[in-house]
């Protein structure tokens, strides 16, 4: 994990900060989300007609699934020192390039694109995160996520 003071985080402008760890996207997890978010979309929850009908042969993670792991993974890249707050701020591009079967390793590849200077107390930094699939050619997903820091 990469350690960084706020006041330097501009010069890592243009830069890959690096990979999260792997994280075992499992059934019970796509089950849980599929809980909390209402949708049973059988492609997700009916892990035999899934592996029958589906082009995967296996029941695949919700998209958004992905995108709500950003934050856990990239806690484990980044490290922004100075802050007394970090701020899920939004996302300006959001593409899910292809499915992640249950069972699979995703991890977190971080860039940082952009970092401006709000004012005095708040700074808006755009990172590209990208979620690769271990064995996969094509990523699960790719965000430009923004955060707020606040010092």
């Amino acid at each position: 994990m990469l350690s960084v003071e706020l006041n330097d985080l501009d010069k890592l402008c243009g830069t890959t900060i690096g990979h999260s760890p792997w994280k075992t996207i499992t059934q019970e997890m796509i089950q849980a989300f599929a809980d909390a978010t209402g949708d049973h979309q059988w492609i997700h929850v009916d892990v035999e007609r899934a592996k029958r009908e589906t082009p995967w042969k296996s029941p695949v993670a919700h998209g958004f699934l992905m995108v709500s792991l950003i934050p856990l993974l990239n806690q484990e890249v980044i490290d922004v020192q100075g802050a007394t707050a970090r701020i899920n701020y939004g996302i300006n591009k959001l593409r899910f390039p292809a499915a992640v079967k249950s069972e699979s390793d995703i991890r977190t590849k971080v860039e940082l694109l952009e970092v401006s200077q709000l004012d005095e107390q708040r700074t808006l930094a755009s990172y590209r995160t990208t979620v690769e699939i271990q064995g996969e050619d094509k990523p699960a997903c790719v965000a430009e996520n923004l955060a707020m820091y606040v010092a």
